[in-house]
């Protein structure tokens, strides 16, 4: 008499609803496997991970590649449902997936889903169910998008640290301070939110005095940088400071009490873009400011000046001296480099980096596999 079928399971949970956490899939799964005479040898298990792409998946890929080389002891693969084994923005993404575990003769099960994935109707459905899982994750990204705006809009941080001389406020609905939230806090009450307070006087004083030596004395973030560590003043990370940590403090809005998002958009897991000023969503007199706007805008028309007089050919050139000096490039070096345009002057000339590198027939070694 033959066995029961050796079957292998794969659960993932993000953060989206209750019934989907990995209890109710693997009780879900275990029913459905004892129906139909099937013996569970293997788990795969992705907890906390969005299901937009492979990226950060770590226990499908490895379903994946059992499957591919031959390793899989299994012959049947049991999903919660549709929406588990990924919500692809595009359908065809998850059916190739299922097709590589088709091509080596093992039949993924949906075992939620009300059809048998035998190939007849099932097809139709599961395009269907696979389009009905990315448009979910459409929707939900527009509204998550803005609630984001409209908290940035009544004045309260969304998320990150909080910056040299800054700290983070927990308030209540009302707005009622609760107390500060030390590094890798967070709140934990759906109904609080957080805004940024002057921190310490001594760091308030340091971005002062950091301002004025750019502003008054003409001093550049590379000197500031120096003068800083020589004083033994670390940033709000415990790290010494650079060029390009100057020029942060030197460019937050926040420092002149501004709140600012969506400078940069990274929605659905896609490409990372720039987004143009007129759709950021500010404002202003979110936080109390260290520095007046006035200054503040000072040390931005410094830093524009500075590059105003570079042409695209001017850029290239100062690119590909970097190269020849370094033998490499990347944002953080350029950003580093004294009397050097900003990675921010090349992305909006050319584009993005990737581009401005093509030009000068530089290609990026891409950084060795974890």
């Amino acid at each position: 008499m033959a066995g029961p079928v050796r079957a292998a399971q794969y659960v993932r949970m993000s953060t989206e609803h209750q019934q989907y956490s990995t209890e109710n899939q693997t009780d879900a799964m275990r029913r459905y496997g004892e129906a139909r005479c099937m013996e569970i040898v293997r788990t795969y298990s992705d907890a906390a991970r969005s299901g937009l792409n492979l990226e950060g998946r770590d226990g499908l890929r490895e379903l994946l590649r059992d499957v591919e080389s031959g390793r899989a002891d299994y012959t049947d693969i049991l999903v919660y449902d549709v929406s588990r084994w990924g919500r692809f923005q595009d359908a065809d993404e998850s059916a190739y997936y299922e097709y590589i575990c088709k091509r080596a003769n093992i039949r993924v099960h949906y075992c939620a889903e009300q059809f048998e994935n035998d190939g007849s109707l099932s097809s139709l459905l599961k395009t269907i169910k696979r389009t009905m899982a990315g448009e979910y994750s459409r929707e939900l990204s527009v509204k998550v998008f803005a609630g984001q705006c409209r908290l940035i809009e009544l004045g309260f941080r969304q998320g990150g640290p909080a910056g040299y001389g800054f700290r983070r406020q927990l308030v209540d609905r009302d707005r009622n301070p609760k107390g500060l939230l030390l590094a890798g806090e967070h709140k934990s009450i759906q109904t609080d939110r957080v805004i940024l307070v002057p921190g310490p006087e001594d760091e308030i004083g340091v971005v002062k005095e950091v301002y004025d030596r750019f502003t008054r004395d003409r001093r550049t973030e590379g000197e500031i940088a120096l003068w800083l560590n020589a004083r033994g003043v670390l940033t709000d990370l415990g790290r010494t400071w650079t060029r390009g940590t100057v020029h942060q403090l030197l460019t937050n809005p926040k420092y002149a009490g501004a709140n600012v998002y969506n400078r940069r958009s990274f929605k659905l897991k896609r490409k990372r873009v720039k987004n143009p000023p007129e759709i950021w969503v500010r404002r202003e007199g979110a936080f109390k400011p260290i520095v007046t706007m006035e200054q503040f805008a000072e040390a931005l028309a410094i830093v524009a000046s500075r590059h105003q007089h570079f042409t695209e050919d001017q850029l290239l050139v100062c690119l590909k001296k970097l190269l020849s000096r370094f033998g490499t490039l990347s944002g953080i070096l350029i950003d580093e480099t004294e009397d050097m345009p900003s990675s921010t002057v090349y992305r909006h000339r050319f584009g993005s980096l990737i581009r401005a590198y093509e030009l000068i027939g530089y290609t990026p070694v891409p950084a060795a596999p974890q």
